[in-house]
């Protein structure tokens, strides 16, 4: 099926957060005709940026790791990431406050590392050392030869199983920890980074450990102008390739035709025929919402209903009139429990009184991202998702107030006189506005039954012509992993030559 008449194969993509814009990138790159169609009035998805009273805000991720991926993204259209995108190494990664005021400054720093390691926990340093390098053993495994590669099969399951086994990728990321380190505040250290995909650190397949490699060997980076500059990049990449982004267009319906995927029904009645549909979407949304149940023979509603769905998240955005220089960038800001807060997130489904906050300060890097003399913040909070049962329309205000005093007993004194701008997100805004199931802020839970082969596959199951990127599919979510995603399409879509001396 070619749908030019031209010849030239033509790809849908239904959302435009960095799995489907990178996707996008990749296919105009290769010739294909792209329409990338998204419901919000911008682009970026999760990574939508906010502005408000002279401030900016990113939505998120706020993280970035692994530029390389980025780059072949550049590459790809025979530029460079740098004539673009200013990426500006941050340091520490992250400090991470304990409750009781202690502080730690995780780096990518090998000697100040081992030095904050031996203040915390000083009969753990080779411990330490221990679990970096069973992190590079899975990293080597786990990403770099697994995350941009198809899990199709058990059979592709099976022969990566004697691996996972090697590395103890059965064990949670908080066992593999522990079984290298007895300090339990260190623990903490080791494991938080599995919150920042979705997942709890007591039930998150070790796989993830990997993420210490990747950080201390490319680092944590900010880009100047926020990562809503990686957004406007990428679509740029997009236009000057020849493809199209529509903004404020709603996909009904993908158009399943003949046993194969032929396209999207918009909001509205109009038919936008496709040789490919790439869906950016929260996978179980796609399936869910997008694809009608004669259609579907894996991921039926009752296996979605039964799926493990990530936490969601409480953000709070605010601008100061005056600035905080003595905030990091990350500030990772632990409250008075770990283990029994996580229960309550993921396992009761409780929103519980106390809470733990990732405060963002991007002006720290950039100033630019407030009014002068002014500070850019959010703070985030993992709670529980849709299915707690929560309702945020009463609980919102209450929940960020709570946020606000802990934030001015702790790193922000005299806040509440100090704030003049304000917006918050809740799950119910991911369930609503984001399209994902449950208002989970990382679709489907990476843990081990759920990844690699157990997670929708990058190839539809049930639909061929459909394929899936971003958060909700394989390798998972993070930055890295959603970029990966778009990078496993290369197995499946040629270059758009190769799709017409097929067609002749």
């Amino acid at each position: 099926m070619l749908t030019l008449d031209s010849g030239v194969p033509h790809a849908v993509v239904i959302g435009s957060g960095f799995g489907g814009l990178a996707a996008a990138v990749r296919l105009a790159a290769r010739g294909w005709r792209v329409t990338v169609v998204e419901q919000l009035d911008a682009p970026g998805g999760r990574a939508y940026v906010h502005r408000q009273d002279g401030f900016t805000f990113d939505a998120g991720p706020t993280v970035i790791t692994a530029p390389f991926l980025l780059e072949e993204l550049w590459a790809l259209c025979g530029k460079r990431l740098s004539d673009d995108i200013d990426l500006r190494p941050v340091a520490p990664f992250y400090r991470i406050r304990f409750d009781d005021g202690t502080l730690f400054d995780y780096s990518g720093d090998p000697e100040a590392m081992r030095r904050e390691v031996a203040r915390l926990a000083p009969d753990d340093v080779a411990g330490y050392e221990r679990y970096l390098a069973a992190s590079q053993d899975i990293f080597k495994v786990g990403f770099e030869q697994l995350g941009h590669v198809p899990f199709e099969s058990a059979t592709d399951m099976l022969k990566v199983a004697p691996d996972l086994l090697r590395l103890q990728g059965w064990r949670s990321v908080w066992g593999l920890a522990s079984r290298h380190v007895r300090d339990p505040r260190l623990r903490v250290v080791l494991t938080f980074q599995s919150l920042l995909v979705g997942g709890n650190p007591f039930d998150t397949t070790a796989v993830y450990c990997l993420i210490a490699h990747l950080e201390r060997h490319w680092g944590v980076h900010f880009a100047m102008g926020g990562t809503g500059a990686l957004v406007s990049g990428l679509v740029t990449l997009i236009q000057e390739q020849g493809g199209q982004l529509r903004l404020n267009t709603r996909v009904e319906q993908i158009i399943v035709e003949g046993g194969r995927a032929r396209g999207v029904m918009l909001q509205g009645g109009e038919r936008l025929d496709a040789d490919a549909v790439i869906s950016n979407a929260d996978s179980a949304f796609t399936y869910r919402r997008l694809v009608a149940p004669e259609h579907r023979h894996r991921w039926t509603d009752r296996k979605l209903d039964r799926a493990n769905y990530s936490m969601s998240l409480f953000v709070w955005y605010f601008g100061t009139r005056r600035q905080y220089p003595g905030v990091a960038n990350h500030t990772i800001a632990l409250g008075p429990r770990y283990r029994e807060l996580l229960a309550d997130i993921f396992h009761r489904q409780h929103l519980a009184e106390d809470f733990s906050l990732y405060l963002h300060r991007p002006t720290a890097t950039d100033p630019s991202l407030a009014p002068p003399g002014c500070d850019t913040f959010y703070a985030l909070a993992p709670v529980p998702h849709q299915g707690s049962g929560v309702d945020w329309t009463q609980q919102a205000e209450p929940f960020r107030q709570a946020v606000q005093r802990r934030l001015e007993s702790t790193l922000l004194p005299g806040l509440g006189a100090e704030v003049v701008t304000s917006r918050v997100t809740t799950p119910l805004d991911f369930a609503q506005r984001l399209s994902s199931e449950q208002g989970a802020a990382f679709g489907l839970a990476p843990t081990l039954m759920q990844s690699a082969w157990f997670r929708p596959h990058n190839r539809s199951e049930d639909i061929p012509g459909l394929y899936l990127v971003g958060a909700g599919t394989h390798p998972g979510a993070g930055l890295p992993g959603v970029l990966s995603s778009a990078r496993v399409l290369d197995h499946y879509l040629a270059p758009a030559a190769a799709h017409v001396r097929a067609a002749a």
